[in-house]
């Protein structure tokens, strides 16, 4: 029976309706964008929101291993894991001592980041301090690099003899520094707030930029004393800047493993990430799914906040319909001691931490500075006296074999996933249905609410065993690929809807006048004219990828070791020198792919963290 046949023993407004409905779905089936959309929302549902419930099912379901403990067939409902977690003996030691060791590190990060970036913000955006220009790139470096690229760095200088191994340079020169400034505490928060202090810069900055002058100057004029301008008239305004700097900060400690990892481990100062890591390694995939949803909940709250306060900044206009006034403050005599101040932030956060690294990978004894302990052996050697690494790093077929795989693994997720970006954000401008533009848009920025270890988590819940058709994917490249790829769809779908908001639809409907379908039509009109965002979207994942370790430390193994990965194995091989060497390598990959995006998208990075 057809449509037509079926309407007639339907009264007028119902046939109008059956009508309307199918001139509609002609519409939409006429171009293929909705059908990709659908397809895409399908491949974005499974990549995303499956692995995640899956983790939740997880921590209510008995796992493999635990029947005989819990007394309950394997899939049983169990609250079990919830009470372990929360409320057993243990609970202290595996939630409650890392909740508390996580969020004393992010506040304790988000005061000093505040502190020193916000002073850095107002030089480079209000003053006449010397090297503005090359100081507001410089500053932004440390978070180009790997954030435990720092942490080597650290525990290169202030080891002790707490853990064995090769003694720090302190401690060569005579000086034992105490536990509590080797590791722990005190050494995270100072590596996490130099680390995140560009966030601060950035955003606070671009904040202070756009504020008006005049409105200052209409308070002076009143007889507003400094401190009253600053306390009733800036602070208020630039609230949102700030608050957002703050909640982004806490929200990226959230999920941070390698800083504690490399100087909490010694002295078993947990965080969540590295309590949840703990009992993934130990097979407690139950207690770890509970872990990883409580890091997920929290992650998801501090975004959700970070996102109404986005909201509520449109409320604090600061630039009127004439345009601003932006001058720069004098600092007469204190100019230079305010360089200096730039000066030294950026030979702490950059020039100490790479110089201690390159010179720790060149030196036999640490701290010795004669010219017969200077040695490439660590990168070129062949007869190391090493068990498990004989030759120096750069002839050792692991770190080629790592590198290997890290330039596969992340270029090829970062190649799919700037293409998936593009066509989701011409799927979500073009569509008709909008609530399928809608899910698009929510389902493709969910990965970035949920911390990336507790992601991976999630993934190695689906992926651990054979699902229906789906096989184990745990041990192949194939499941980094994947979680690699919805991990960055946040950075690549972005950057696909803002390119293709900006694209009007005649260039395709004069190519479809003239008989071009709808593939021939991106491949000639939309992909050339979106090539920057195309490779915004590719480059932006590409060098997260690269000096990511959240996500590869749960799901890779030995076979499938990345750069991140394989110098952490080195680490725990107190293989100091050797470690600092990937290390390095995986900082100028980091830094040099971030220098070539903003090249080739024109972009400069110092002007502010943009959309």
């Amino acid at each position: 029976m057809t449509l037509e046949q079926s309407a007639t023993g339907l009264d007028r407004p119902a046939r109008g309706r059956l009508h309307r409905l199918r001139y509609r779905l002609k519409i939409i089936l006429r171009e293929p964008t909705t059908i990709i959309g659908v397809l895409a929302a399908a491949l974005f549902a499974y990549l995303i929101i499956v692995p995640i419930l899956s983790l939740l099912v997880d921590a209510v379901q008995v796992q493999f291993g635990d029947e005989r403990r819990i007394k309950q067939d394997v899939g049983a409902f169990t609250s079990y894991y919830l009470e372990r977690v929360f409320s057993s003996r243990i609970s202290h030691d595996m939630f409650w001592e890392p909740l508390r060791n996580t969020l004393t590190v992010a506040f304790g990060a988000i005061v000093l980041s505040m502190l020193v970036g916000g002073t850095l913000a107002w030089l480079l955006s209000r003053s006449d301090m010397f090297g503005r220009r090359w100081f507001a790139t410089a500053l932004i470096v440390p978070y180009m690099l790997p954030a435990w690229t720092f942490a080597l760095a650290w525990t290169t200088l202030f080891k002790n003899r707490t853990v064995g191994g090769q003694p720090g340079w302190m401690e060569s020169l005579g000086f034992t520094p105490p536990d509590w400034l080797s590791y722990g505490q005190v050494p995270v928060i100072i590596i996490l707030a130099l680390h995140y202090s560009p966030f601060v810069i950035l955003l606070f900055g671009n904040a202070l930029r756009r504020f008006d002058l005049q409105l200052e100057d209409s308070a002076r004029i009143l007889g507003a004393s400094r401190l009253t301008v600053t306390r009733k008239i800036i602070l208020p305004l630039m609230r949102p800047a700030l608050m957002s700097a703050m909640v982004l900060i806490f929200a990226k400690c959230l999920g941070e493993f390698g800083v504690p990892y490399v100087l909490g481990l010694p002295v078993d100062f947990d965080v969540l990430a590295t309590s949840l890591y703990r009992n993934i390694a130990s097979r407690q995939s139950g207690v770890g799914a509970v872990l990883a949803g409580a890091i997920m909940l929290i992650g998801i709250i501090t975004i959700t906040i970070d996102a109404r306060l986005m909201k509520e900044a449109r409320r604090f206009v600061t630039v009127g319909s004439k345009g601003s006034m932006n001058r720069l403050s004098p600092l007469g005599p204190w100019r230079m001691p305010a360089t200096l101040f730039a000066a030294l932030m950026f030979l702490f956060s950059v020039g100490l931490p790479i110089a201690t690294l390159f010179l720790s990978t060149v030196m036999k004894v640490p701290a010795q500075f004669t010219l017969d302990n200077f040695t490439l052996d660590y990168w070129i050697g062949t007869d190391l006296k090493t068990v498990a690494l004989t030759t120096g790093i750069l002839l050792s077929p692991e770190l080629w074999s790592a590198a290997w795989n890290s330039l596969t693994i992340v270029g090829t997720a970062s190649i799919v996933s700037g293409l998936l970006g593009l066509l989701v954000g011409y799927v979500v401008v073009r569509t008709p249905v909008r609530p399928l533009a809608t899910f698009l848009r929510q389902v493709t920025f969910l990965p970035y609410l949920v911390p990336g270890i507790a992601f991976a988590t999630a993934y190695l819940s689906l992926f651990a065993v054979p699902r229906g058709p789906i096989p184990a994917l745990y041990g192949t490249t194939l499941i980094l690929v994947l979680a690699l790829i919805a991990d960055q769809m946040p950075y690549a779908s972005r950057a696909g809807i803002s390119a293709m908001m900006q694209l009007g639809k005649e260039p395709e409907e004069a190519a479809q006048v003239a008989g071009a379908g709808w593939l021939r039509r991106m491949m000639l009109i939309v992909v050339p004219i979106q090539k920057g965002s195309l490779t915004t979207g590719i480059l932006l994942p590409f060098i997260s990828g690269i000096k990511g370790l959240s996500l590869f430390v749960v799901l890779a193994v030995p076979s499938t070791d990345v750069l991140t990965t394989y110098s952490l194995r080195l680490v725990d091989y107190n293989y100091t020198q050797a470690a600092n060497a990937v290390v390095l390598i995986i900082a100028a990959l980091a830094y040099f792919g971030a220098l070539l995006g903003q090249k080739l998208t024109r972009t400069n990075l110092a002007e502010g963290l943009g959309s």
